[in-house]
């Protein structure tokens, strides 16, 4: 039997990628932009029912600002408020920003900017499976962290660009560094899935099976469908891990 205490996986309900795509324009366009704004720094992490910013210091105070199921939140010291938001536009109203379709240049292969009033359709048990992605992608990846063979470990992150917890591993030096991530799904992936993405070139081994980047790539269906999902997600992380190491 698995681990009662690890991360919960769920079946992905009917118009996830809709949702999906949904909440990825409000991280990239709205929720990241207002962290930047004040602090400088993009990345975001995944949180309980969603994700979101850590905490920051905005000109007014210590700030977080979340996606929580279907609710855009904006927790400021003790007050929190929240709205669903309708559009991408409204959104950036809600959290005092101009709606801009550039507002950082160091970006590699961002989303396509949409309508920014075009209604945003959410899903809440969409978004509730989206946030168990998020949260059981980041506990394996963090497990890898944690792993005696992971050389030079950075922070994992959920990258507003590409909407997915990340995490480098490995020496650039000695060209075994490579990104790790759990991708909520993109234009080659129908679904969820981890992945493995050498930096450089990987071994000769069938294990990297994803000829989309050239790298591995592990699906939520085939995590479901062990009998031990997060054992299953870290072993596959650590795996990837010691083929490029050893």
């Amino acid at each position: 039997m698995g681990d009662t205490t690890a991360p919960r996986l769920v079946e992905l309900p009917a118009g996830f990628d809709t949702t999906r795509d949904a909440l990825h324009q409000l991280a990239f366009f709205a929720i990241a932009p207002r962290r930047y704004a004040s602090a400088g720094r993009l990345g975001l992490v995944a949180l309980p029912g969603g994700f979101g910013t850590p905490p920051y210091d905005h000109p007014s105070g210590p700030e977080r600002v979340r996606m929580r199921g279907d609710q855009l939140v904006v927790e400021a010291g003790d007050e929190t408020r929240q709205t669903r938001p309708g559009s991408v536009a409204a959104a950036c109203d809600f959290l005092d920003l101009p709606y801009r379709e550039t507002w950082f240049d160091g970006f590699h292969d961002p989303p396509a900017a949409g309508d920014p009033e075009a209604r945003l359709a959410i899903d809440p048990d969409a978004a509730t499976a989206l946030a168990a992605w998020f949260g059981f992608g980041t506990a394996a990846l963090e497990a890898l962290r944690a792993s005696p063979g992971a050389v030079d470990p950075g922070t994992v992150q959920l990258w507003p660009e590409h909407f997915d917890p990340a995490v480098e591993v490995g020496s650039e030096a000695q060209s075994t560094r490579a990104s790790f991530g759990a991708s909520p799904g993109d234009d080659d992936h129908d679904e969820p899935y981890l992945y493995v993405a050498p930096w450089g070139n990987h071994p000769d081994d069938p294990w990297f099976n994803d000829a989309a980047f050239g790298g591995a790539s592990l699906t939520h269906a085939d995590l479901l469908a062990s009998d031990d999902p997060f054992a299953t997600a870290v072993a596959f992380l650590r795996h990837g891990n010691d083929l490029l190491t050893r």
